[in-house]
């Protein structure tokens, strides 16, 4: 399934994630109105962006805190996104991780029921309470490595054998986790050292790489330390600042023009 974010990004020679973090009490007024005004506002900048977007990322926390409604325009989006762009990679960012038997829920809800190609997850609880997700073949496990927080030091920096946490994460989904090829890291845009250092752990493998725009992230560094060797291996995340644009279109487009620029 990795490979289905590759042929995309090849494609249209654009590495860029078009993050639908739909706020419900963000939109513009005229979809406020709207019965399905999450589905409509999803739809609305789905169309003005899919030119530029190798991926679509939604943030599941901004659909489960409107209830079944809110669920309910979720499915309607990846539905959306499945039928009319179903070379576009899609991912779901619930940030899952439980013990396993949780987590065969988990997948199948996210897999199966909704129908994404990829979910975000906690590696805190191991590999074998994360089998369910990474035994899907066909799917793709996105692991949390280096978030992009300015919090994320407290945790993952602490040193653990002489490395910090960060560190210890890739090397062992690099090197134990991924034997099926079907997992990736977050990486955020806001660290480029240690988006480096990981790079230069695990290989090819692609990252998710939030914290660009609102968050501050410096786009020139990441890209320039973080691409492979195909000049690919990131998907590159905006969310708000796309979204909430005046022009959703050309901010995507802006953004993969600046990342082409880089690499």
């Amino acid at each position: 399934m990795s490979d289905k974010y590759d042929a995309r990004a090849e494609a249209i020679h654009s590495l860029v994630c078009v993050g639908l973090d739909t706020d419900i009490h963000q939109l513009p007024a005229p979809y406020q109105q709207e019965a399905l005004s999450q589905f409509a506002f999803n739809r609305w900048v789905i169309e003005q962006t899919y030119d530029y977007a190798a991926a679509f990322k939604l943030n599941s926390a901004f659909y489960e805190m409107r209830g079944e409604q809110g669920l309910r325009e979720l499915r309607m989006t990846v539905n959306y996104l499945r039928t009319e762009h179903p070379d576009i990679f899609t991912i779901c960012d619930a940030k899952r991780g439980d013990i396993g038997s949780t987590n065969e829920a988990y997948a199948h809800a996210i897999f199966d029921e909704l129908g994404f190609d990829a979910v975000t997850l906690h590696p805190y609880t191991g590999r074998a309470a994360l089998e369910p997700f990474l035994a899907r073949k066909d799917k793709v496990s996105i692991i949390l490595c280096r978030t992009s927080n300015p919090g994320a030091g407290e945790l993952q920096d602490l040193m653990v054998a002489a490395k910090p946490l960060w560190q210890v994460i890739a090397e062992k989904v690099y090197e134990e986790w991924n034997t099926d090829g079907n997992c990736m890291l977050v990486i955020g845009a806001t660290y480029p050292e240690e988006l480096r250092q990981i790079r230069q752990i695990a290989g090819d493998m692609t990252f998710l790489i939030p914290g660009i725009g609102t968050q501050g992230g410096d786009l020139k560094a990441a890209i320039t330390v973080g691409l492979n060797h195909t000049g690919k291996g990131m998907i590159v995340n905006s969310s708000r600042s796309i979204i909430f644009s005046d022009n959703p279109g050309a901010a995507a487009r802006s953004l993969r023009d600046e990342i082409n620029l880089y690499r």
